[in-house]
């Protein structure tokens, strides 16, 4: 089986996939049926798993848990606009204008994060599509689910229905609030707002 013509996709955030990738492939050449599709099996588990890794910034502590929620386990306190998360509407400073610097780092930041199962449009790739989400959720929400997806997807109704929907648990991205932040201004952007 040659190589020749095979595209090997690599992560800024991690070079060594692409070496065991092609250590993989070479190995491929010598093998039955069936070792190549435990090879498959594994290049596609590795492939999922690196989705959350980080570019350039050693490994962090996740910037919120579901322990610093101010929300209780009482599922009467859940309050469906708001979330379960640290953030609340005065914590964010939202304007009637695009903050175009933080909306560009946003799109930055999507594009390694996000983009890879959400689309900008309405369309659905693995989770739902982007346009329109700030109309349809609130900006807290939107910071609290993108910053705490795990206590959301297990307390909030939307979050559940868009899991039945779409099959998979959106994974903990590890964003700092600011990143959280400018994607929120990108989404906003991507909404219309100028």
């Amino acid at each position: 089986m040659s190589t020749k013509g095979v595209k090997v996709i690599t992560y800024d955030h991690n070079h060594k996939i692409q070496e065991v990738i092609l250590a993989i492939l070479h190995l491929i050449k010598k093998t039955t049926m069936k070792t190549l599709s435990i090879l498959t099996s594994i290049i596609i588990a590795m492939a999922m798993t690196s989705c959350g890794g980080s570019s350039d910034k050693p490994a962090e502590e996740p910037t919120t848990q579901e322990t610093s929620s101010p929300t209780t386990n009482d599922p009467s306190s859940y309050d469906p606009k708001r979330g379960e998360g640290k953030f609340t509407e005065e914590m964010l400073s939202l304007t009637d204008k695009i903050d175009e610097a933080k909306a560009k780092t946003g799109e930055n930041l999507a594009s390694v994060k996000c983009t890879s199962c959400h689309k900008v449009t309405e369309e659905k790739l693995v989770g739902p599509g982007w346009k329109g989400v700030t109309s349809r959720r609130t900006p807290v929400w939107i910071m609290n689910f993108i910053t705490n997806p795990d206590p959301m997807i297990n307390k909030d109704p939307q979050a559940q229905a868009m899991l039945e929907i779409c099959l998979v648990r959106m994974p903990n991205q590890n964003l700092a609030d600011d990143e959280a932040r400018s994607i929120l201004e990108y989404m906003r952007k991507n909404d219309g707002l100028k």
